[in-house]
């Protein structure tokens, strides 16, 4: 009982920072998106008319609605200003904490179309892990799930693509620049930052922007004391 108790004293003492996972949540997830949707609007460049500044450019209402190259989808021009509205926009308001819960929607459903109809095709992985031996794919191996095996031997041949193109690059490069940024990766593209942004909306969405640390709980704390205070009169 003491041990419960001493648990139960904590945790009720550390509930003034449960806005802290939110905070953070904002905090990643707003440059993504701000950048994201920045990238997607006609704000730069030579535009002759002030209000086609407020739209997707051309470029990417064009690979909205390409079936060959693009994504294929039907009225490309309103998809491609929503998108990049709801990208630039929401990145805004979930910087400041504002409006939380209604900015995720639009945001979560951005994050559902770009992982199945632009990373679906390339698996899971953002980037291809190149050690079999560290990649999560080994634990569903184990699992026996459908595909883990065939990721591992992906990462397998990744890896030895990429030893060769580091070779060539010792022998003939200039790797002391080349790699004073880093070192390169294999890219893969797949879902898997997609995923986990919607993760991320999907619990903004339930907590909102969180105790203390954004404006969506000011503001209410202020109309809710307002309404008690009206009520006590």
């Amino acid at each position: 009982m003491h041990i419960t108790h001493t648990y139960q004293t904590i945790f009720k003492r550390l509930q003034c920072l449960e806005g802290i996972p939110a905070l953070i949540f904002r905090l990643i997830l707003a440059p993504v998106m701000i950048i994201a949707g920045f990238n997607k609007l006609a704000l730069s460049g030579d535009v002759s008319h002030f209000y086609q500044y407020f739209l997707a450019s051309d470029d990417i209402v064009t690979w909205f609605g390409n079936k060959e190259w693009g994504l294929g989808l039907p009225m490309p021009a309103l998809l491609a200003f929503l998108a990049a509205w709801a990208e630039f926009l929401g990145g805004i308001l979930l910087f400041l904490g504002l409006f939380t819960r209604l900015t995720a929607i639009p945001l979560m459903i951005t994050m559902c179309v770009a992982a199945t109809s632009v990373h679906v095709d390339n698996g899971w992985f953002a980037v291809t892990p190149t050690d079999a031996s560290t990649s999560p794919a080994r634990v569903l191996s184990w699992l026996q799930i459908p595909g883990a095996q065939a990721s591992l031997d992906n990462s397998s041949a990744a890896a030895e693509r990429l030893t060769k193109m580091r070779d060539l690059l010792e022998t003939h490069g200039f790797t002391d620049y080349l790699y004073e940024t880093g070192r390169p990766v294999i890219l893969n593209n797949g879902m898997e930052f997609s995923v986990i942004y919607f993760a991320m909306l999907l619990g903004l969405f339930f907590t909102g922007g969180g105790r203390y640390v954004s404006l969506d709980y000011w503001f209410s704390r202020k109309y809710r004391n307002r309404f008690i205070d009206n009520e006590v009169k």
